[in-house]
């Protein structure tokens, strides 16, 4: 079973990936807060679903995900950056996501991302 971590400060999204991931064919772990790189070393995604503005976090999303593409041990974890900012494209790119899903999205659009991240 493939597992997927997704990094969303906002309650009421989060709630939302809760209620549309119940009995989905993926172990989904959530978190509300900014993990730190060894906790995602440790718990190994097949995907990081991980969103840009993180409130109260040091990091911002676009940050821990630059740091994970930079570490030899997390560097394969692909990782979907999420997120309202007008210029998410450039954002992605220089943390070097490996695909960008803009805010608000449907839960289609959402799916179809994750499926071809874990093909």
């Amino acid at each position: 079973m493939k597992r997927i971590l997704i990094v969303e400060d906002d309650n009421d999204i989060l709630e939302l990936l809760k209620i549309v991931f119940r009995g989905s064919a993926y172990d989904v772990v959530f978190s509300s807060i900014a993990p730190e790189n060894d906790e995602i070393k440790i718990l190994r995604p097949d995907l990081i679903l991980l969103d840009v503005r993180l409130k109260g976090a040091a990091k911002s999303g676009a940050d821990i995900c630059k740091e994970l593409k930079a570490s030899p041990d997390t560097r394969m974890f692909p990782v979907i950056l999420l997120s309202g900012e007008y210029n998410l494209a450039q954002i992605a790119s220089e943390s070097n996501a490996d695909m960008y899903l803009a805010k608000p999205y449907d839960m289609l659009s959402l799916f179809l991302k994750i499926e071809e991240n874990l093909a």
